[in-house]
């Protein structure tokens, strides 16, 4: 039991100290992070909807939380070993630090010798701290030790967990924020604003969701576990590929050019039939047409592939770019605010009408020109559509599911969107019975969702309820069912209340 016990701290210390020389070390990437992203290259095809289902937007956490209990058991296991064979256990935490050094050098961003020094370091620590701790609570006079002195052991071991705890968190802290210059306070104003908000276009309904999602309640759906932080002064924005005249901008270049607003619905292809991953925005940028036409575009060109800075793509059509009737963007900014760091500063791309895993690049550093047949971008292999439109959609935001609320009129409210179709109808069912067309807040635009409601006579009981929309090309959304995969979930939004 103390072999284990002194294991598991000579982990924990091993891991806390790795942590706070990445968040200080520039360049340095933390090995559980490094490890984590290695995990995720390596998932199986639906893994991806599996994780999301069960965790959400908590599985970056738990992800980091998994790969700490598993290395702190082997640790553990480690710790064991060495009461009869040191060199062993030795060799474990040196064969341990070689896959996180291996798995760091795989970052984009990660600097090789940092990374050998945070290795080497969380390597020495462990084996120092497990002989220490294994000198005083293991071997022939350990089985005499008085109470007191195997107290002493476990606060010793207690102490030295908490030690690394508070350093694991303290370096995640200055490895989130320590490591890029801060992100301008303002963006130059647009050249093209968008348009006020019409009249009408919010309904006056408590729990409905906000025509206009604030950045802090924006979803959040994506492969990094920590969230990229790119050197602006380095970082640059290529345009490559099939094109005549290859472009490279810095963030500055990038932002002095002519900005565009425009409100724009997005959502993951993740997101369940009345899921909450789905947002609208005002978004500030560059339009990507303006780009391409700079660039010149050659006609065998048939997708356009976004790599963000830490190697993840996105790919679609070059023709849902280049089309007139709809405005791409290289976005830098969101609802008024540059883009902030989760949601892809300082440049990503806002495709209105397209799934964000096939099109919204975040921490975007290039745009390359290619064609279809020519390259997978990252989730294809994996068993998701190549080209995926947003599907037609409508959410009841209240009453929520499993509500009970009194007879009487009772307002049945959500949201719908197309984009960038536009929403022309929604209606609601009750139990069996007809659909009931509901009213609909003004449309910012046909790229943007709206809101509706429904007045219902409740009367008691248990009733469901049923919503569809219908979006500006005359398309019902359909009632056969289906899962995320391979190119978003169908059916209709339902849910069951009591009415007392």
């Amino acid at each position: 039991m103390a072999a284990a016990v002194a294991g598991v701290a000579a982990g924990a210390a091993a891991l806390g100290a790795a942590e706070l020389l990445a968040g200080l070390l520039p360049g340095a990437a933390s090995p559980i992070i490094a490890i984590g992203d290695f995990v995720i290259s390596l998932q199986p095809p639906g893994a991806k909807q599996f994780i999301v289902d069960l965790f959400g937007e908590a599985d970056k956490l738990l992800l980091n939380l998994f790969i700490v209990a598993v290395a702190l058991a082997v640790a553990a296991g480690l710790g064991i070993v060495a009461r009869t064979r040191g060199d062993l256990a030795r060799i474990g935490f040196a064969g341990f630090g070689l896959l996180a050094l291996g798995a760091s050098l795989r970052a984009p961003l990660a600097a090789p010798l940092t990374s050998l020094i945070v290795a080497v370091v969380a390597v020495v620590v462990a084996i120092v701290v497990l002989g220490w701790l294994l000198r005083r609570g293991t071997g022939p006079a350990a089985a005499e030790m008085p109470a007191w002195g195997r107290r002493r052991f476990l606060v010793q071991s207690g102490a030295i967990v908490a030690a690394a705890a508070g350093s694991g968190v303290l370096g995640r802290v200055l490895l989130d924020r320590g490591r890029v210059a801060a992100i301008p306070v303002a963006l130059p104003e647009a050249e093209s604003t968008a348009a006020p908000l019409p009249g009408g276009v919010s309904l006056d309904v408590a729990d409905l969701s906000p025509i206009v999602t604030p950045n802090e309640r924006f979803y959040r759906i994506d492969t990094a576990l920590l969230v990229p932080r790119p050197d602006i002064a380095t970082w640059r924005l290529r345009v490559t590929g099939m094109v005549d005249r290859p472009l490279e901008l810095t963030y500055d270049e990038l932002v002095a050019r002519p900005l565009v607003e425009q409100y724009v619905t997005i959502a993951c292809v993740s997101n369940e039939v009345g899921g909450n991953l789905v947002g609208n925005a005002l978004w500030r940028g560059v339009r990507l047409k303006d780009l391409l036409e700079e660039a010149g575009v050659r006609p065998e060109s048939t997708q356009i592939v976004g790599r963000a800075v830490d190697g993840f793509t996105v790919g679609f059509p070059t023709v849902w770019a280049l089309a007139d009737d709809r405005e791409a963007l290289v976005a830098v900014g969101m609802n008024g605010d540059p883009l902030p760091a989760d949601h892809g500063y300082p440049a990503r791309l806002i495709v209105p009408g397209l799934y964000g895993y096939v099109s919204a690049t975040k921490w975007l550093t290039e745009i390359e020109l290619t064609t279809l047949d020519a390259f997978d971008a990252y989730w294809i292999p994996l068993g998701w559509a190549k080209e995926a439109p947003i599907l037609t959609q409508s959410r009841i935001d209240t009453p929520r599911d499993g509500a009970s609320v009194s007879a009487g009129t009772v307002p049945i409210a959500g949201v719908a969107w197309a984009p960038d179709r536009g929403i022309a109808g929604v209606d609601v069912q009750v139990d069996d019975g007809t659909w009931q067309p509901a009213e609909l807040s003004a449309a910012i635009s046909d790229a943007t969702w709206l809101q509706f409601l429904h007045r219902w006579d409740a009367t008691p009981g248990e009733h469901t309820i049923r919503v569809r929309a219908t979006d500006g090309t005359g398309e019902v959304q359909t009632d056969e069912t289906s899962r995320p995969a391979p190119d978003g979930a169908r059916g209709h939004h339902t849910i069951r209340v009591r009415v007392s």
